[in-house]
């Protein structure tokens, strides 16, 4: 039951010793700051690495070709690898693949031009598969397909920003003709890439096709392999598999790093993932010890009020003052403070996340540092839970007090 008499009393020994009670709440309030800013902190690190990733998928593997670094089998180092169909399709139907895609650059000629516009860009001959390596969205239009790729169809797959430089004034561009290295392709999409820029200034064409127009043999330049929810152990498994069918094919020691590159998206994730786990787990380490720290102020100078009030806590008990009354006194004030000044910097460090976030320019690997509110709700009853903890043994030293004892003290 709500007791006036009590929260009068407890009001007015707040306001006998504001300045003590002042510098008890901002240890208590300084401490859960730093706790939000800490984790807003990496929070907005961990946003921004998330971002860096948005542009590509996170589950796949690339093995681009190189060149050989060590002798093998009776072949000299320095040899070139070179990759082919037959590599593409030998690669195809391992386990636990779910997409096989190739990517070839074409940069000897890469002008594209519309009409009277003309743009260098970025063009990549592909197979259809390589829409599930990058994160891209069709705007309009579609991505290319497989009947593209056996008929050798002279499509192309645009990127806004490229549609936006050669079609001016939102021009219809699908079915028109643009032409690519001097060859008309008819563009059949458009498309969104929530990564940077770079990705928006590509167009695709199909692999097969490219070939064909531009004397490229059966060549190409990288593999991609894509697995659905697989994890690190298992995209270990597919390159070391892959290494091994190329090494025999193109025979070059599996060991030998030059000869192929290999990107493994599934592992560099997860060890982004686990630092960040790692570093959450430092912040609220560091967090609570800052809180703890102004807890045991607060522990402090309950026990310094209790001493001063060991007479008038004395006369309560020679009047019939129960236990619990005495202990529910001091735990209140307890509680009060640490509620309220925990409160108090949380509002602030949230606030200051808000602004900062609002205010923040476009950073690599930092983007919108935040704090959940399940973690901020968390953190206060953390600190209420302190804040009773800190009162108990004040409050239990002075519910022992002895009247006699108490009445004699000076």
């Amino acid at each position: 039951m709500f007791d006036i008499d009590k929260w009068q009393e407890i009001f007015n020994t707040i306001s006998k010793n504001k300045l003590r009670t002042l510098l008890t709440g901002f240890s208590v309030a300084w401490g859960i700051f730093m706790l939000v800013i800490l984790l807003g902190s990496g929070y907005g690190l961990e946003n921004g690495v998330k971002k860096e990733f948005e542009g590509d998928a996170v589950n796949y593997i690339t093995i681009n070709s190189g060149v050989t670094s060590k002798a093998y089998k009776g072949m000299k180092p320095g040899r070139r690898v070179r990759f082919s169909n037959q590599d593409y399709n030998m690669l195809s139907d391992m386990e636990n693949v779910d997409h096989t895609s190739t990517r070839t650059g074409l940069f000897q000629n890469n002008v594209l031009s519309y009409k009277n516009e003309y743009g260098t860009f970025d063009i990549f001959a592909i197979t259809p598969d390589y829409k599930y390596v990058e994160s891209l969205k069709m705007t309009t239009g579609r991505f290319l397909n497989k009947n593209d790729m056996d008929d050798f169809r002279k499509v192309v797959v645009l990127g806004r920003l490229v549609y936006e430089a050669l079609f001016k004034g939102g021009e219809e561009s699908i079915d028109s003709y643009v032409k690519v290295s001097g060859v008309p392709f008819k563009v059949i999409g458009v498309f969104d890439d929530p990564g940077s820029d770079r990705d928006l200034l590509r167009v695709y064409i199909p692999i097969s096709t490219a070939q064909k127009v531009f004397n490229m043999g059966d060549f190409i330049r990288s593999i991609h392999f894509n697995l659905e929810g697989g994890s690190v152990a298992e995209s270990m498994a597919v390159i070391e598999e892959a290494k091994t069918k190329l090494s025999d094919k193109h025979k070059f020691d599996p060991e030998d790093r030059r000869a192929i590159f290999i990107f493994n998206s599934i592992e560099n994730f997860q060890q982004f993932m686990s630092l960040f786990a790692s570093i959450r787990l430092f912040i609220w380490v560091i967090g609570i010890g800052t809180i703890i720290s102004g807890i045991v102020g607060v522990s402090n100078i309950m026990m310094i009020v209790v001493k001063e009030r060991t007479k008038e806590i004395g006369i309560r008990k020679a009047l019939g003052a129960t236990p619990f009354s005495i202990v529910s006194l001091i735990l209140q004030e307890s509680i009060l403070i640490t509620a309220v000044a925990g409160y108090i910097g949380l509002v602030i460090g949230v606030g200051l996340l808000e602004l900062v976030s609002k205010s923040l320019p476009s950073v690599d690997y930092f983007a919108n540092p935040e704090i959940n509110m399940n973690v901020a709700l968390t953190a206060t009853a953390l600190l209420v839970l302190a804040g009773a903890i800190a009162g108990y043994v004040p409050a239990k030293k002075a519910a022992s007090v002895k009247p006699v004892i108490a009445l004699r003290d000076e």
